[in-house]
């Protein structure tokens, strides 16, 4: 698992040096590899989140396409943010692909983009640490709930 992980980030490091290549020399056929390793990057790292980081998508769960425990209890939220998470990482394609807004500026439109991943990876980071929570919680390295040390009684604060 850790190569394919290696693999993952060597494929957006790759992405990113074409990218940078074909804003340094403004070509065809250097718009096609940067688009072309741009996509490869991005459904590699979309399928990581989903599938390994958050658990999501499995096939013969009792939570249809998603996973068999779940934390929040609207199954509607999931399959949003699966979305969500698919149209914010495909956000940086203006970068590629030039998108003109004529009423923003092109640094402003950059930094709508940053801001939008970060938003992205917050919630990559609440449904990777629910999934992680879960897996711990079922192969009993952690607890669902912690019992209070103590036993909390109304009627022994009476004074008698």
């Amino acid at each position: 698992m850790q190569g394919y992980n290696g693999l993952k980030y060597f494929s957006t490091v790759v992405a990113v040096l074409m990218r940078t290549a074909y804003s340094r020399r403004r070509s065809q056929v250097w718009w096609i590899m940067a688009l072309i390793t741009s996509i490869i990057a991005t459904v590699f790292s979309t399928y990581w989140d989903l599938i390994v980081d958050w658990g999501l998508l499995q096939r013969h769960s009792k939570n249809r396409w998603l996973r068999d425990k779940l934390i929040l209890p609207h199954k509607s939220v999931y399959f949003g943010v699966m979305v969500l998470n698919i149209l914010l990482r495909l956000a940086w394609l203006q970068t590629v692909l030039n998108f003109q807004v004529s009423f923003l500026h092109r640094e402003t439109l950059i930094a709508i983009v940053a801001i939008l991943e970060i938003i992205r990876r917050g919630i990559w980071n609440f449904f990777r640490l629910e999934n992680e929570h879960l897996n711990n919680v079922g192969k009993y390295r952690a607890f669902k709930s912690v019992p209070l040390p103590f036993n909390y009684d109304e009627d022994e604060d009476r004074d008698e």
